[in-house]
């Protein structure tokens, strides 16, 4: 993770200009040429975006640590105009912000000349920098990073192990799975929960269970929401009934983060697709689950509105209708009336394509 401030909005903000911003890179206020350096990896325009990668490039040499990072994260987003060698060095740098940041833009720029570097990282450098050489060296290229990163599923930090899981299965090779499996039985949690999403990844079912144990935390000590949303994705990927039956306990579940559910009962709808409605267990089931995103259309807290507007964006049926234009109508819905409107119009796709003689019927 990374704990830099977010990104200023360039062109929006009425507190700083492309000249502010150069001016500020030399300031002898850290924190000015900090927000400089953050400004000017949103700025637009080619010639714009050609000074701000000179001055950026300078500012790696910065003596503050927040600002070379900043300037490293800043080349990332510029792209092409980026100095790989430059940022190649920064991998070296005595700051552990910066060296990841550094890597974070070589894998973004996804430029060959970075991947001999970053391999020697994921092998040799300090943790910190190992961690993030996993998923950046996947990110320049899926093939050459597999054996890099089978390697380093036995790194003797756990962050990293399970770094190197994740990259693996972003790869999509079912090779990796046999080095996988073993890992279900490490020692450490994350490690252990890594490598079963890298698993259903790749298709293979094996991490279940330790899947499922994330859809069953308990007050006081529930486990992070990401967490859990992965875990709740990852078992959709599988798509079993076993999985869909989890999927289904944590709509009923009190413990429940109203986010994950929210986001359960979408891939719920999903998995039961359209088709016979005269099961009477599918049947409950999707009652459920049409219920946990209608009820959160009227939550009180926006965000949930909104995700569950997203979700029947993807599986609202005729049923969902309704209810979302009389979200629109309401005051909770004002700021969601783009949200609500494409949600329609989803729904009114899906349903012309179900019906007969509809888009998707043969002629």
């Amino acid at each position: 993770m990374h704990n830099l401030d977010p990104p200023v909005s360039f062109f929006t903000s009425s507190t700083i200009t492309l000249d502010a911003a150069l001016r500020d890179l030399a300031s002898g206020n850290v924190k000015a040429r900090h927000r400089a350096a953050t400004a000017l990896g949103d700025v637009e325009g080619a010639t714009e975006r050609r000074r701000a990668a000179v001055a950026l490039t300078a500012a790696l040499e910065d003596d503050a640590p927040m600002v070379r990072a900043a300037a490293a994260e800043s080349l990332g987003a510029l792209g092409e105009l980026a100095p790989v060698p430059a940022l190649i060095a920064r991998l070296a740098d005595g700051d552990s912000a910066v060296r990841q940041q550094a890597a974070i833009a070589l894998g973004a720029l996804r430029d060959p000349a970075g991947f001999p570097p970053l391999a020697e990282a994921l092998r040799e450098g300090p943790a910190d920098l190992r961690f993030q050489a996993a998923t950046s060296l996947a990110e320049i290229d899926a093939v050459a990073a597999y054996e890099p990163l089978v390697a380093a599923l036995a790194d003797r930090d756990a962050k990293v192990a399970a770094a190197a899981a994740v990259a693996l299965g972003t790869l999509g090779d079912g090779r990796a799975v046999r080095h996988l499996a073993p890992l279900l039985e490490h020692a450490d949690d994350d490690v252990r929960f890594e490598a079963a999403w890298a698993l259903a990844e790749l298709d293979d079912a094996r991490g279940g269970e330790v899947l499922r144990a994330q859809l069953r935390s308990e007050p006081p000590s529930p486990r992070p929401l990401g967490r859990v949303i992965e875990a709740v994705e990852a078992l959709a990927r599988l798509g079993s009934p076993e999985e869909r039956e989890a999927l289904s306990a944590l709509l009923a579940s009190r413990a429940a983060q109203p986010e994950a559910a929210i986001v359960a009962a979408r891939h719920v709808l999903a998995l039961l697709g359209e088709g016979a409605r005269d099961d009477v267990d599918d049947l409950r089931e999707r009652q459920a689950a049409e219920l946990v995103l209608l009820t959160a259309l009227s939550a009180r807290k926006e965000h949930l509105r909104g995700l569950a507007v997203e979700q029947l964006a993807l599986v609202g049926g005729a049923w969902a209708e309704e209810p979302l234009r009389a979200l629109a109508r309401s005051r909770r819905g004002r700021a969601l009336a783009e949200p609500i409107e494409d949600a329609l119009a989803a729904i009114a796709r899906r349903l012309g394509a179900e019906a007969p003689g509809g888009p998707d019927v043969d002629r």
